[in-house]
């Protein structure tokens, strides 16, 4: 990965952007890609909309990831000071408490801890529910606590982005900030490429809270095929219940979805152009829908082709997810081969 590329992604990942509240990291996205496309637009909730102008007689891609990731929302503050969190998105109480957390006020951020009573004093056996959370921020009053934040302002882990290995990295929001970076760089290679289809790359809000941002894009564009890029189970670790996924793993590839929302002849093309580019890809089986933008995607204008391809990622909606960067750069490979050849597998219709 170069120099530019990587910047890039670690400046989306230390950027915070839960669902609801990207703005700050849609900003990074669009100043990035403004620099090779022909235009950049946004909507009225933020979802961000690059476009590369081609034939008009040929066909249009879309190339997206989510922006948003999950957190927590201030719900209440208590007569002491402490903060009573909300979920936003699919946040996991058993790996939040402990945990350093950032609340992004209007006045700037403010830090703060999820308590946890001591191993010494509490009795074993119980797996906390989100009413058992409390943020500590210092504040020995409500009132002081309203000095620097109020009801509804977002909530992050306060963890930022650690390379394990040169290509091996962790950090909170890979989901999915990756795909997001995916759709990007994947833009760019089919830019360069001189692709004669219309590509629009796109970086949607408020996935983790219903897809909602590509139900408005879906709505909005009626694109002739959209290739969703989020993370996959990677299930590579000791103690990993693999057989509730497809046997994912990092450094394998791309993960390309088969079956319910996803598309054949997207996959098919997918697969096709991963082949030409000597690129190895790994079968993700999604009978029962894919639980990803494509899923907002695919019914939003009558009937949209949609494929999901998956970045493996270990330990999803934790503090700490891992990632192959391998996995992410050979992703947007495949992104831009099939944009720049999408012509080859229009139209995007199966055979009754």
């Amino acid at each position: 990965m170069d120099t530019s590329a990587r910047d890039f992604l670690v400046e989306l990942l230390e950027t915070p952007s839960p669902s609801g509240y990207e703005t700050r990291g849609q900003r990074v996205w669009v100043d990035y890609v403004s620099q090779f496309a022909d235009d950049v637009r946004t909507d009225a909730y933020g979802n961000a909309i690059a476009v590369h102008e081609g034939d008009p007689d040929g066909p249009e891609v879309v190339l997206t990831g989510h922006a948003d990731e999950i957190g927590f929302i201030v719900k209440s503050i208590d007569d002491d000071g402490f903060i009573r969190p909300g979920r936003i998105g699919g946040s996991d109480p058993t790996v939040s408490q402990g945990q350093h957390v950032t609340i992004h006020a209007a006045d700037g951020p403010v830090e703060g801890v999820i308590g946890q009573t001591a191993i010494h004093l509490r009795e074993d056996g119980e797996e906390p529910e989100m009413e058992d959370l409390w943020i500590d921020i210092g504040a020995e009053s409500e009132e002081d606590a309203e000095d620097l934040l109020e009801v509804g302002d977002p909530i992050t882990f306060s963890s930022s982005v650690s390379w394990l290995t040169e290509n091996r990295l962790a950090a909170r929001g890979l989901d999915n900030r990756v795909g997001t970076w995916a759709a990007a760089e994947g833009f760019r290679q089919a830019v360069e490429a001189g692709t004669e289809a219309t590509v629009y790359a796109v970086s949607t809000v408020q996935e983790e809270v219903g897809v909602k941002g590509a139900q408005m894009v879906g709505f909005d564009l009626e694109p002739d095929a959209v290739v969703v890029v989020d993370v996959g189970h990677a299930v590579d670790y000791p103690s990993a219940p693999s057989e509730k996924t497809s046997q994912m793993e990092l450094g394998g590839g791309p993960g390309l979805g088969r079956g319910s929302t996803n598309h054949p002849v997207i996959f098919e093309g997918l697969r096709t152009v991963a082949d030409s580019a000597e690129i190895d890809v790994q079968i993700e089986a999604l009978g029962l829908g894919t639980g990803t933008d494509a899923d907002g995607f695919f019914t939003a204008a009558g009937a949209i082709p949609a494929q999901v391809v998956s970045v493996p990622n270990r330990y999803m909606h934790t503090p700490v997810e891992v990632i192959d960067t391998d996995d992410l750069e050979e992703i947007a490979t495949v992104l831009g081969l099939f944009a720049s050849r999408a012509h080859e597998f229009a139209p995007f219709e199966v055979d009754v």
